[in-house]
């Protein structure tokens, strides 16, 4: 699952992207990052400080109908502030997102829908 991880304001948000297959759609996710734990020696080269937290936010890119648009979905318990800087960030990847699906769809040709 590959993320992305942006610094703003000395914290950290990650944006997940991974597969959502009982959605059939590509979930775009934004957290807080976490600390990532203390590892050994054995990999210098990739260094790691955070890791992809709780998400608060999730886009579903749905990429097998193109008549499903996609939605955004709020997980959080308590009020949870995002700054602009970061959302438009997050924004900007499921718009990125939405592209590739619609891009991907196109390319496959209406005989692909059944």
């Amino acid at each position: 699952m590959p993320w992305e991880l942006r610094e703003h304001a000395g914290r950290y948000y990650a944006v997940l992207f991974h597969y959502a297959l009982p959605d059939d759609a590509w979930s775009v996710e934004l957290s807080e990052a976490v600390p990532a734990p203390a590892r050994g020696a054995e990999s210098p080269d990739a260094v790691v400080t955070h890791l992809p937290g709780a998400a608060f936010l999730m886009a579903l890119v749905p990429d097998e109908d193109p008549d499903l648009e996609p939605t955004v979905h709020i997980h959080s318990h308590d009020e949870y502030v995002v700054p602009y800087e970061i959302m438009r960030w997050f924004m900007e990847q499921v718009t990125d997102q939405v592209e590739r699906c619609r891009t991907a769809f196109e390319q496959a040709g209406p005989e692909a829908v059944e």
